[in-house]
């Protein structure tokens, strides 16, 4: 018996009927953002090895694929692999996230794009990660950014174009959370964290909902932090975020006033969404300067997008920085909660025609099914022996009706498959 010939782990395969609801959900969020005045980019999958390690993407950049240089001998590779200088082989590596190579675009052709760029981009990125449920090695992001503005309408654009994407594709009762990265560093400041620590505790606060609040008080400790009352601001803090216009006790003394009546500014000017402000919402990108928002869904176990303002990265490559702030749709997480209704496709024809049909006929049969705008698809099947086999399977792959055409066909008479 034969092996199994599977993709590499943490890495799929899609038959037709996966790919095309994919393409679909792909097709109506790109529609959406390109009605909010988004215009679509394209950027190669491979970016400068130093611009990927550059310290713009986080703990991501660990999980980034390298590429070794070309025409690289045995007696290369066994001396750096034992001098533990394998970084100094290559060059290039995948991208890890859509962010770094628009920022990189933008410092390109910067003369060439409006003064504010509200880019669209999607795409397939790539990360070494540990295979598991949801957790995949190459995946899709959905990308909205806008570069050149530095006002909160920028937010506001995002937010709002990322919820009618989602309301397009039929994913209702979603909550925004949001934070800023300011208020974040006056809360590490006001447990004594230094400087020097704040990225890694961070990283410890990201963990809460997996980890617990003891888990981060443990784990902070072990950072050398002084914990003492971290656990009874985390437990102030609680679960879920505080609604925005009723803070618990009070503003603590870490509020930042004036960013907090940003972020109240930013829920003023999106009626009939749920906002809520969450202290310890962190985003791990270590590229954020400002303003960070998540989408959580309840059929999620995790967010189903995020972003926030990243001020600083363009400037590494120009020289001067440029305000920027983007959002991203988990595409496969929001594909899990999109209701069966919205992934149903068109209705779609499948003429099954009889072998002695003539070829010019059987042609022109398929014209006149073309140019009916009930159906998106229209496809030829021979008729087998076993027509119901056929019928089956062509059900199970999404069509939904049938015609027989043979050489007395005048009219077409489709009829559903199901």
């Amino acid at each position: 018996m034969a092996a199994p010939v599977n993709p590499p782990r943490g890495m799929r395969d899609f038959l037709p009927a996966d790919k095309a609801r994919r393409e679909r959900a792909l097709a109506t969020i790109k529609r959406v953002y390109a009605r909010h005045g988004f215009d679509e980019i394209e950027t190669p999958v491979v970016e400068e090895y130093a611009r990927l390690h550059s310290g713009l993407g986080g703990d991501n950049e660990k999980l980034a694929y390298s590429v070794l240089k070309r025409g690289l001998a045995q007696d290369d590779l066994r001396a750096a692999a034992e001098a533990d200088e394998t970084a100094s082989l290559t060059d290039l590596g995948l991208r890890f996230d859509l962010t770094v190579p628009l920022a990189r675009y933008y410092a390109s052709h910067r003369s060439e794009l409006p003064a504010v760029f509200r880019a669209l981009q999607t795409g397939p990125v790539w990360r070494a990660e540990r295979p598991q449920k949801g957790r995949y090695r190459q995946f899709v992001q959905c990308d909205i950014d806008i570069i050149g503005e530095a006002g909160p309408i920028a937010e506001i654009e995002l937010v709002a174009a990322t919820l009618s994407a989602l309301d397009a594709l039929g994913v209702t009762g979603a909550t925004v959370r949001i934070n800023d990265r300011r208020i974040l560093t006056r809360l590490l400041a006001s447990w004594g964290v230094a400087e020097h620590l704040g990225e890694r505790a961070l990283i410890t606060i990201d963990k809460l909902d997996k980890v617990g609040v003891d888990g981060v008080v443990t784990e902070l400790g072990e950072l050398g932090i002084d914990t003492a009352g971290v656990a009874e601001a985390l437990g102030e803090i609680g679960a879920g975020g505080w609604d925005l216009l009723e803070l618990p006790n009070g503003a603590p003394a870490w509020l930042d006033a004036d960013v907090y009546r940003e972020l109240l500014a930013l829920r003023d000017a999106l009626p009939g969404v749920e906002v809520v402000f969450d202290p310890t919402l962190v985003r791990g990108m270590g590229y954020y300067t400002g303003t960070i928002f998540e989408i959580a869904h309840p059929e999620s176990g995790s967010s189903v997008a995020g972003g926030g303002r990243y001020d600083g990265m363009i400037g590494r490559f120009l020289g001067q920085d440029v305000p920027a702030v983007g959002f991203s749709i988990g595409f496969e997480r929001i594909l899990e909660v999109v209701p069966e209704a919205a992934q149903a496709e068109s209705d779609s024809l499948v003429l099954v025609y009889d072998p002695a049909l003539e070829p010019a006929r059987l042609a022109e049969l398929k014209r006149g099914a073309l140019a009916l705008e009930r159906f998106g698809r229209v496809r030829l099947e021979r008729r087998p022996r076993n027509l119901k086999g056929l019928l089956d399977s062509l059900a199970a792959a999404g069509w939904t009706s049938f015609a027989h055409v043979g050489p007395d066909t005048t009219e077409l008479e489709p009829r559903p498959l199901s």
